[in-house]
């Protein structure tokens, strides 16, 4: 039995929690960003880049079919804008990223893209007492990228911090398009604009010098990102507040340091383990602040409209308003 995207889609919004969709998005996620960094060895990582882009775009056009052409006849202006503001971030968020782990590692990149998600919880919180958590995750990125050392490449760290924008903004159209489109829907506009975006990165060279092996390989790293994790993403930041959201990804630089270390046996230093808690204890912190905040104030009722004092009313004088219901029958003269 053939079961549609729709149809699991709906039932991982229903059924599965929004963290657990999360926690699954970044395993899959700094998967497919590590096996992509071996790739960098056959393709630059524009092309790379692209080829992902691409695949995912193909892929995620051919689920949506008619309906999604449906949905973009009916789409608001507002509603296509955001869609390409969405693809345009995400091109800029993997360009940025792809080319920022190819000169430093993979859980230093991570760490540093995610002063973006974790600005936007500490600012939407509105307190000033929380800036000391992004305070302690510069301290901790610090020690990952280790500026003091000769060997810093300064031009990976500005990638990061590039694609650390990118990541801030994302979190805010996600959502916004998100609920307009649906994840299906929304990430295949949003990636479609992404490939566009990116065309002039890496189709020059992959059309010069065709890999069969690098095609292949996108494809499967395609499905491992961005397609599986960002439709987890979108899924669950339509059940999360922002702030909720960046402040979980907080779990996101560990689990990319865990990948960098499994898959392409990349070994941090003592110093790179210490910026990395700070950076994981840095988020956690902003989350339990969050969660320990009381809870909004009920909204003030509307005022209502300035009525006279009660009077006693005549005999002569008609009722008026609800009373002018309960008039009684008239009586035979």
């Amino acid at each position: 039995m053939i079961i549609s995207s729709h149809s699991l889609l709906r039932r991982a919004r229903i059924q599965v929690p929004a963290p657990v969709l999360l926690l699954v998005g970044m395993v899959v996620l700094h998967t497919g960003s590590a096996f992509a960094v071996r790739l960098f060895e056959l393709a630059t990582p524009g092309a790379v880049t692209w080829l992902r882009l691409l695949w995912a775009a193909l892929i995620l056009l051919a689920l949506g079919g008619r309906s999604l052409l449906r949905a973009v006849r009916e789409a608001q202006r507002k509603e296509l804008a955001a869609v390409v503001m969405l693809g345009t971030v995400s091109a800029g968020m993997m360009a940025f990223y792809s080319e920022a782990t190819a000169r430093i590692d993979l859980g230093t990149a991570t760490a540093i893209e995610f002063l973006g998600p974790l600005a936007v919880a500490v600012l939407a919180m509105r307190r000033r007492r929380e800036l000391g958590w992004i305070l302690a995750a510069v301290a901790g990125v610090v020690c990952l990228t280790s500026p003091w050392a000769a060997e810093v490449n300064l031009a990976g760290v500005g990638l990061a911090l590039a694609g650390a924008v990118c990541v801030a903004l994302y979190v805010v159209l996600a959502q916004r398009v998100g609920s307009s489109f649906g994840a299906v829907h929304g990430l295949a506009l949003s990636m479609t604009v992404a490939a566009t975006v990116t065309a002039p990165l890496g189709a020059p060279g992959v059309i010069a010098a065709p890999d069969w092996r690098v095609l292949l390989f996108t494809l499967g790293i395609a499905l491992l990102f961005p397609l599986v994790p960002f439709l987890l993403e979108m899924v669950a930041l339509q059940r999360m507040s922002r702030t909720a959201y960046s402040t979980f990804v907080s779990l996101d630089p560990a689990v990319s340091l865990l990948m960098g270390v499994m898959v392409i046996a990349q070994s941090p230093t003592p110093v790179q383990l210490v910026g990395m808690a700070l950076v994981v204890v840095a988020g956690l912190g902003s989350t339990r602040h969050d969660s320990a905040a009381p809870p909004p104030a009920p909204p003030a009722p509307e005022p209502s409209s300035p009525t006279l004092p009660d009077i006693e009313r005549p005999e002569w004088m008609p009722p008026v308003g609800a009373d002018a219901r309960r008039l009684p029958e008239p009586t035979a003269v």
